[in-house]
């Protein structure tokens, strides 16, 4: 325990030794784990995003004016026994036209060019447990011949499903798009703080070398040399650690509602255990980073 007090009474003097550096280091360690913290919700939203897109993919079969009862239910149970499926339901004439009146409130005058006529198809609606499987449960409801005798289109029947595929493999697409640019962002801020931290501790070496001889000629070990400097490292990661905490939490209990407020259709909310995950990863990484970027620098600086 005594090692420790002197150790950190040590550190606590390396910090006077180099302020301006060590000020540097701070700042940097927490304008980079205060970025990495940001880019970590920015995860969390796109993941929300996802999976409320995911949520929404489904598939739509129109079948024709024409088509019997019988044949829309073997149509009904043959699409419920494929693997995916999650949900089948039958929408009639008259519903799909209400339902287009519902979604056109904002612009009757649409309605009322139709002048009574209702010239929606029938549908049959497919809700999946799996939206990464639509294309291959889209295909297989084409390929049937349940459903080329009722679609709308029989000369084409692919022109009688409908399905968000496209519109998710976009969304894919680019979200890891933005996980590569912030994965690149991430490492080179954590190469940033890294340097700081090693050539804050240099400093601190150099300018306790008289200290360091003197503990080497009264027989000190290397590791009771090398303790001030590693605490010192990891105090700095710390401390610059818990303002980037502070700088999360101020935005999580400020921006955040108000962001929320603005973009409603935005997914943001996030768990309160999400959001001490990403605390402990932050409290730990600079911990890390304090403790590597130390020990690299006794290793070229302190021959000991």
């Amino acid at each position: 325990m005594s090692s420790f007090f002197y150790f950190l009474s040590e550190s606590v003097k390396g910090f006077a030794r180099n302020l301006s550096t060590t000020l540097g280091s701070i700042v940097t360690i927490f304008l980079s784990l205060l970025i990495i913290g940001i880019f970590c919700i920015g995860g969390f939203v796109v993941d929300n995003v996802v999976k409320s897109v995911e949520s929404k993919v489904s598939i739509t079969a129109y079948v024709s004016d024409g088509a019997s009862e019988s044949d829309i239910s073997t149509l009904e149970n043959y699409i419920s026994g494929l693997d995916g499926v999650k949900s089948v339901s039958f929408t009639t004439k008259d519903e799909a036209l209400e339902n287009f009146k519902s979604s056109m409130t904002s612009n009757p005058e649409i309605v009322n060019q139709l002048d009574g006529q209702n010239p929606l198809p029938a549908s049959i609606d497919v809700e999946l447990s799996d939206a990464q499987g639509v294309e291959g449960i889209a295909q297989q409801i084409q390929n049937s011949s349940d459903f080329q005798s009722v679609c709308d289109n029989p000369s084409n029947p692919a022109d009688s499903l409908r399905y968000g595929q496209k519109t998710v493999e976009k969304l894919f697409t680019l979200t890891n798009y933005v996980r590569y640019i912030g994965v690149a962002l991430v490492i080179l801020l954590i190469f940033i703080a890294f340097v700081f931290i090693n050539n804050t501790i240099r400093l601190s070496i150099l300018a306790s070398r008289k200290e360091i001889a003197i503990m080497r000629l009264v027989g000190a070990s290397n590791n009771f040399i090398r303790g001030p400097f590693l605490m010192e490292g990891a105090l700095h990661a710390l401390i610059g650690a818990v303002f980037a905490i502070i700088g999360l939490e101020l935005l999580r209990q400020f921006a955040i509602p108000k962001i929320q407020g603005a973009m409603q259709w935005l997914p943001i909310n996030i768990s309160g255990e999400s959001y001490l995950m990403i605390y402990v990863i932050l409290a730990v990484a600079g911990l890390l980073i304090g403790l590597l970027g130390s020990t690299l620098a006794m290793r070229r600086y302190l021959k000991v």
